[in-house]
């Protein structure tokens, strides 16, 4: 737990005639009443106590927040392994104690802090709040803070921290998480998120200084600090302006009559989506006047993520038809990742999945590449690149054009420090992405980005259109040239992660100790790759070339058909992923036999390998 000073102004008398019994649990009771100034989380605490409820303090108390794929992210409410005012002060705490070790001119260059617009009423708990306090933290140790004064997307801290040449920044958001979670994602200097070995350094840090320190709780020194900057009109500008070197055809984008609709999903985009598509010369988009403005409880979704499709987006397709607009846009609440559908000429609308839509992408900036270099432009030199539980689709396209493809882990932080590294390197990165919808187009953003994004399939579907060809109708013609990329990627939910190390640990131990399965089913296995312990058959030394990731369980088959299969935990939610792709040659033109081959193989890979019967998982709900 990590112990700092003397607990404050409990009642230490009230706390040992209320003791639970046990010295650790008892210890961290005091720590928390001690510490906590949020009377809500407090009240929290004191009630589980008096009422008994020993094993959820533990729960609560008795762990720390980690951090996953995207920074720290838990549930708002009491606790330390919760998102609060408390764990957000101390984490801040360890990043100024790790950030002051690593950097000299820590105190001129500065710290960015964003945030989004979620909230709990229960907690008095919300993104701002929060954000304010991780300002509060390091203007009392007087370091200039880059604090905007207005919630904004994602992926303007990490745009931030590049353009004002700040150390690092921190974004307060849970993206498209339920609307009880809450986040803290952490940019280095570098405009990427934090990957090892900082994150286990900053933990250790945090770890060694608990207690708030005075003047962590000062919120109000945002309004007051003069080392308080406001950088929003100063980047939103930049932004805007950057945004211009990945707009390939203005004159069209003026004169198009094509319409779009865009749902911002309650969060931040609705401001920021308008302000791209006005930069790339298009009217502004039609707005789901329902979903344009914040809401922490996000009313008209069950969930707020416009990965689950067609059931999400049901406003924004409705208005869409109202409208006569071809094309819907959908920004998650924070605005870095981007859902497209598509009106079909049946009238049916088309949810495009992140592979497919990945695909156009590909084309896209690879075609704006060739038209838009110089003479002397050297394709060896281009880089494209995804994470490895994402298509296989940018590697075809890559294999037939002569540029690089790379793979990185999963999550975006693994992409966006590979990126930075090639860029250092003199090499040019077109675009990267992840299958959940997680798109960067250009580099100007080292991180997913939803709003570039949008408006660049805007683009993309007004150059189509004066082609007589649709997005739908493009994905095919790429698809027949480089070859069928057919994927299906869902998930089971599991609470108990006893069971999930079973599951994974079957696994690596299938027909007899420490060995892989050989065939799922029917179907035979060519190859096996486990991340988790490093180990992938398909190399001469049996070691994986991505590097090991023993916080969290993933294995990927490579199948004699064609198909490429991985099972994996999620960074984020209590959730076991599935990833099947088959790729097929470009004479492979059977889509009907190649899906009904994936089905197949999905199929046997869950009975086989999940068992969700026999193991208790959920299926994910349709």
């Amino acid at each position: 737990m990590g112990e700092c000073g003397a607990p404050g102004d409990v009642n230490s008398n009230v706390l040992v005639a209320r003791s639970t019994g046990d010295a650790q649990l008892d210890k961290a009771v005091w720590q928390w009443l001690s510490w906590d100034k949020n009377q809500k989380t407090k009240e929290q605490i004191e009630s589980l106590l008096q009422n008994g409820k020993h094993k959820e303090l533990r729960d609560r108390l008795c762990c720390r927040l980690t951090f996953g794929t995207a920074g720290l992210r838990s549930a708002m409410g009491a606790g330390f392994c919760y998102i609060n005012d408390l764990t957000v002060i101390q984490s801040t705490q360890g990043i100024y104690k790790y950030l002051e070790r690593c950097f000299s001119d820590f105190k001129q260059r500065g710290f960015v802090v964003g945030y989004d617009t979620r909230g709990q009423v229960t907690s008095n708990c919300s993104s701002k709040k929060l954000a304010k306090l991780t300002a509060a933290v390091l203007l009392a140790k007087d370091v200039p803070v880059y604090f905007f004064s207005t919630y904004v997307p994602t992926p303007f801290v990490p745009y931030a921290v590049q353009q004002l040449k700040a150390v690092a920044g921190v974004m307060i958001t849970a993206s498209h998480n339920r609307k009880e979670d809450n986040g803290y994602k952490v940019y280095w200097e570098n405009g990427a998120q934090i990957t090892s070995p900082h994150d286990k350094e900053i933990i250790k840090c945090i770890e060694e200084c608990v207690e708030p320190w005075n003047g962590s709780w000062n919120e109000n020194l945002v309004d007051t600090s003069p080392l308080r900057q406001d950088p929003l009109k100063k980047i939103c500008d930049c932004y805007m302006e950057d945004l211009k070197k990945i707009c390939y055809h203005r004159e069209l984008n003026v004169q198009t009559n094509l319409k779009f609709v865009h749902t911002s999903f309650h969060g931040v985009g609705h401001d920021y989506v308008q302000l791209a598509f006005k930069a790339f010369g298009f009217q502004p988009p039609i707005p789901v006047p329902e979903q344009k403005d914040p809401d922490p409880d996000f009313s008209t979704v069950k969930c707020p993520n416009p990965e689950e499709g067609e059931s999400v987006l049901e406003l924004s397709l409705r208005l869409a038809e109202k409208e006569n607009a071809k094309v819907v846009v959908a920004t998650d609440p924070d605005a870095d990742r981007l859902a497209v559908a598509e009106q079909q000429e049946n009238g049916c609308w088309k949810v495009f999945t992140g592979n497919e839509l990945a695909a156009l992408f590909g084309w896209w900036m690879f075609s704006g590449w060739k038209e838009n270099c110089s003479e002397d432009a050297d394709v060896q030199n281009v880089y494209m690149l995804a994470t490895t539980v994402s298509s296989k689709i940018l590697r075809a396209i890559a294999l037939k054009e002569g540029f690089h493809f790379e793979e990185t882990l999963p999550g975006f932080k693994w992409i966006g420090s590979r990126v930075k590294d090639l860029l250092d390197n003199g090499k040019e990165v077109l675009f990267a992405f992840e299958e959940s919808i997680g798109f960067m187009c250009g580099t100007s953003v080292l991180d997913k980005d939803g709003v570039s994004a949008a408006v660049v399939i805007a683009e993309m579907a007004t150059y189509l259109e004066g082609k007589n060809l649709t997005l739908a109708q493009k994905l095919i013609e790429i698809y027949e040239m480089y070859g069928y990329h057919i994927s299906k990627t869902s998930y089971f939910l599991c609470y108990d992660p006893p069971t999930i190390k079973r599951i994974f640990e079957k696994l690596r131990n299938f027909d007899a100790p420490q060995s892989y399965p050989k065939f799922c089913g029917i179907y035979n296995i060519l190859h096996v790759r486990d991340i988790t312990t490093g180990y992938d058959s398909s190399q001469p030394n049996k070691k994986s070339v991505l590097p090991v990731s023993k916080s969290s369980q993933m294995i990927t088959f490579t199948f004699q058909n064609g198909c490429v299969a991985t099972l994996r935990t999620s960074g984020t939610e209590p959730k076991i992923k599935y990833y099947a792709e088959m790729c097929a040659l470009p004479e492979q033109s059977d889509r009907t036999m190649l899906e009904e081959e994936l089905q197949k193989l999905i199929e046997a890979l869950i009975e086989n390998f999940l068992e969700p019967d026999k193991n208790g998982l959920i299926w994910r709900s349709a």
